[in-house]
């Protein structure tokens, strides 16, 4: 049964409201009663009673906000009348324990995936072609235009069709209306040429902006990041281009790609520029060396292995007011199946765990691990500080307009991705993920640059839920949409792989719609469902320079 409004935690003195309520509505949550005194829109909060000025607001059990102005019992909260506000936090506190869920029914459950020489499991197969510098961008498109089509890899909607249909309206003498209101649908072309390479997933290209210009350590990190992704369990190999004279130079990523794999062993292919001359050599020996490399990851075969290989992103984008409480708690079980299956997880986004860093403070396995949380944590809002912004800018106008009107609020709701077991292990971007277990890993609020920087630790499969919506993908690594709501699951049913609106609808537990998304992980990760990102050709890739972003 579908109720009104939610109360999150005991502590908390505010309620969320689940569904629109009118003035005057009785809402009942806990064996509490209120009446609204005000309109709420769904997924906004009402104060349970009268908040003075000052007060503390408190959800999730935490402190998410004081408030700047009175609000009655059964009034809303909006931006104008509570300001973000945390509570400090500090190492040394005890150790919270964790009661493991119980994983009887996953015991023994296998994925099919790609088996790596350094022990590590992909959940797909995949080429990179990838450049070590911005001028090697178009060398970059030029050979992508040479293989994805013909190989069997372009994208299956192409509209240039309804491009063609629009001239011919055009050249008719149709009137702009005309042209407007045609029926352009069913001009939409269809499916790609078979693939030649039938198990190789995809061909790769990750342009991008830097390895020049900018600090030295931009490059570094760079090229951390790229060695990421080549000795990353989704990808059998290589071709890098290198102009030749740049920051990022090539025994810079072969160094990198040492730290992270010191037997590497995949089939890597580098080209210099400046030392082969013509673009027509280096495209020509490029094409023939890419070539022969997808001839041997044709080669690898899908094999059955345990669940501990998995290693699984969490992200969200575009949250709402339920993003909280349906898809990131459901997500955050999940989670803990896996982490007691002996899986790796990696949870990011250092801006929104502001308000919620005690709880990680006590969830570390060691004081070191705590304090290179605190240390990471203080240094990115220190940063954010210094340059006249702050992690109280975090959420987006999206996100306010739906419910998250502080950033803690939104914190509190966006680290529940990560469940409730013990933190193994913090790394700071570009790090390995070498532990299983929960890690954390320093990276920005931003979508895609998080997303990036997970994959590049070693997740190799991502769930990315959201509210309202967002297409965002990843070149190597699936990910997985999951909505908060019933709605955006109807309304954008081409992005969104999963619903957990089914939470806040009254049809399913949390734990429940936790056990749905791992059920449908197993099927993604060994080849038997893909997800629409994956369909859509949707390869986000943003490095993250390390500046403030968040």
């Amino acid at each position: 049964m579908k109720h009104l409004v939610a109360k999150i935690h005991s502590a908390d003195n505010v309620l969320v409201a689940l569904a629109d309520l009118p003035i005057g509505t009785p809402v009942t949550a806990g064996g509490f009663t209120v009446t609204t005194t005000a309109a709420i829109p769904a997924k906004h909060k009402l104060a349970m009673h009268p908040l003075a000025p000052g007060d503390a607001v408190t959800m999730y059990g935490v402190l998410v906000g004081r408030m700047r102005l009175a609000v009655p019992a059964g009034g809303l909260l909006t931006t104008a009348n509570i300001q973000h506000a945390t509570d400090s936090y500090e190492e040394g506190q005890a150790r919270a324990p964790w009661a493991a869920p119980d994983v009887t029914h996953w015991q023994g459950r296998t994925f099919q995936g790609f088996h790596r020489a350094d022990g590590r499991v992909g959940t797909a197969n995949h080429w990179l072609v990838v450049p070590l510098v911005f001028c090697e961008n178009r060398n970059i498109q030029v050979l992508q235009a040479a293989l994805v089509d013909d190989l069997g890899y372009g994208r299956r909607k192409s509209y240039r069709p309804q491009t063609q249909a629009l001239i011919e309206l055009m050249q008719a003498g149709k009137s702009v209306e005309e042209i407007l209101q045609a029926d352009l649908e069913g001009t939409l072309n269809g499916a790609p040429k078979p693939r030649l390479f039938p198990n190789v997933d995809g061909v790769h290209f990750l342009t991008h902006e830097g390895g020049c210009g900018g600090i030295r350590q931009d490059a570094q990190t760079l090229c951390g990041l790229l060695a990421g992704y080549i000795t990353h369990p989704n990808v059998a190999g290589a071709t890098v281009l290198s102009l030749g004279c740049q920051n990022a130079q090539v025994a810079m990523l072969q160094a990198e790609i040492a730290k992270r794999d010191p037997n590497f062993s995949k089939p890597l292919f580098v080209l210099e520029q400046q030392q082969l001359g013509t673009e027509e050599t280096l495209v020509s020996q490029a094409l023939r060396q890419t070539f022969v490399g997808l001839m041997q990851a044709n080669g690898q075969r899908r094999q059955p292995a345990p669940l501990s290989k998995l290693t699984l992103g969490l992200e969200c984008g575009g949250s709402d007011g339920f993003s909280g409480i349906s898809a990131n708690p459901a997500l955050g079980y999940a989670s803990d199946v896996l982490v007691a299956l002996g899986a790796s997880v990696i949870l990011a986004e250092f801006p929104e765990l502001c308000g919620v860093e005690q709880e990680i403070v006590n969830r570390s396995v060691t004081p070191e691990t705590a304090h290179r949380f605190t240390s990471l944590m203080k240094a990115y809002g220190d940063s954010a500080v210094a340059v006249g912004s702050g992690f109280d800018m975090n959420p987006s106008p999206g996100n306010i307009r739906d419910g998250l009107i502080t950033d803690a609020m939104k914190s509190a709701g966006a680290a529940r991705k990560g469940g409730s077991s013990p933190v193994v292990a913090v790394l700071d971007y570009p790090e390995l993920v070498t532990q299983p277990g929960l890690n954390l890993l320093c990276t920005p609020g931003n979508d895609v640059e998080s997303t990036t920087a997970e994959v590049g630790s070693g997740a190799n499969i991502v769930v990315f839920t959201t509210g309202l919506g967002t297409p965002t993908g990843n070149p190597v690594a699936p990910v997985v949409k999951v909505s908060s709501n019933t709605q955006l699951a109807l309304r954008m049913p081409d992005i969104i792989d999963l619903n957990t609106g089914t939470v806040i609808d009254g049809e399913e537990t949390i734990e429940q719609a936790g056990e749905r998304i791992l059920d449908y992980l197993v099927r993604v990760a060994s080849g038997e469902t893909e997800v629409s990102a994956v369909r859509h050709g949707q390869e986000d890739f943003i490095p993250w320079k390390r500046g403030v972003s968040l």
